[in-house]
């Protein structure tokens, strides 16, 4: 019997891979290099599912098409904002997602910005590397504490709860957070949270602001240059979300006049380009989108994919479903 034939745009763990070819006529990329819009728009055309990742851009110009091959996107992360999931209805293409797995790594990634930028580590390492060390001195790289001090989470789902159960419990840090939808009493009373009926109000309040909300149109630069002024003048910003989530041009002269006191940044608008502006602001943290860069969840996405395509090729409903 012939197998579905599955498109994997990026190059996926080596493990998963494996069972991709065992259990598919599996189309891998191994030179990695990410597809261009008319390479996505064939896929459509000759695969059975497309499995793919945050680089490529799902619009409408690609997915307006009457009658794909393709039954379903199955996308290797949570957020999907790359994805016309209006156009892909239109299409008659389900797509899926990767909840659950990634929450604990990018939740860890989110507290070492969120310590890296606070005690000047980035800076630090530069200076060494550079032989620029002179040696320990009182007023050397003084950077701020964050035990104690109140964190503002702005989209507490999953990977924003465990943030809060990471800086509550390790750090003993007062828990602000702010959420589209309600947020139920007994998760709020995990962490001994305080919901905050405004975006501003938080800002205004916290000593450290970590993003885990949605991206896309609707939250583009939902942190722009009118809320980096609500922030204090000494405080954090950290975005392990999307990076069109921040006004990055606004945030890098809050950085550069220092009415704000640092940034850690893990994703960016547009990446992999950074704007420049940002590379040259020495209170910043930036990482290469490294949120669930483990062995062990980059492992467990791709086996949710794996479940989530099998369902829907074989008439199940996956798991994960988005639309």
């Amino acid at each position: 019997m012939t197998r579905p034939r599955v498109l994997v745009t990026r190059r996926w763990p080596a493990e998963v891979e494996a069972v991709l070819a065992e259990r598919f006529d599996a189309v891998l990329n191994p030179s990695d290099r990410p597809f261009q819009p008319e390479d996505l728009r064939d896929a459509l055309t000759t695969a059975d599912a497309i499995l793919t990742t945050v680089t490529d851009k799902f619009d409408a110009r690609v997915l307006d098409m009457a009658e794909p091959r393709a039954k379903v996107l199955g996308n290797f992360g949570v957020g999907f904002s790359h994805i016309d999931v209006d156009a892909a209805r239109r299409a008659g293409i389900m797509v899926t997602n990767t909840p659950d797995v990634l929450s604990d790594c990018t939740a860890d990634l989110a507290l070492t910005l969120m310590l890296m930028i606070a005690r000047r580590a980035g800076e630090g390492e530069r200076e060494v590397r550079a032989g620029g060390w002179t040696g320990w001195r009182p007023t050397h790289l003084i950077g701020a504490k964050v035990t104690g001090k109140t964190l503002g989470i702005i989209g507490f789902g999953r990977i924003g709860q465990a943030v809060a159960r990471r800086a509550h419990f390790g750090f003993g840090m007062t828990i602000l957070a702010q959420n589209r939808s309600e947020i139920p009493a007994a998760t709020l009373a995990e962490v001994n949270a305080e919901a905050c009926g405004n975006i501003d109000d938080l800002l205004q309040r916290s000593d450290f602001v970590s993003l885990h909300c949605p991206g896309g149109a609707e939250n583009r630069h939902l942190v722009d240059g009118r809320r980096l002024s609500l922030m204090k003048r000494d405080a954090y910003l950290i975005n392990t979300a999307r990076g069109e989530v921040v006004d990055e041009q606004a945030l890098a002269k809050a950085l550069k006049t220092g009415t704000l006191g640092g940034a850690g940044l893990d994703v960016f608008d547009g990446e992999p380009n950074i704007l420049p502006e940002l590379l040259n602001c020495e209170n910043a943290v930036l990482l290469p989108h490294l949120g669930s860069a483990t062995r062990e969840t980059r492992y467990e996405m791709g086996m949710r994919v794996v479940r989530n395509v099998e369902d829907v090729l074989a008439g199940r409903e996956p798991a994960d479903r988005i639309v």
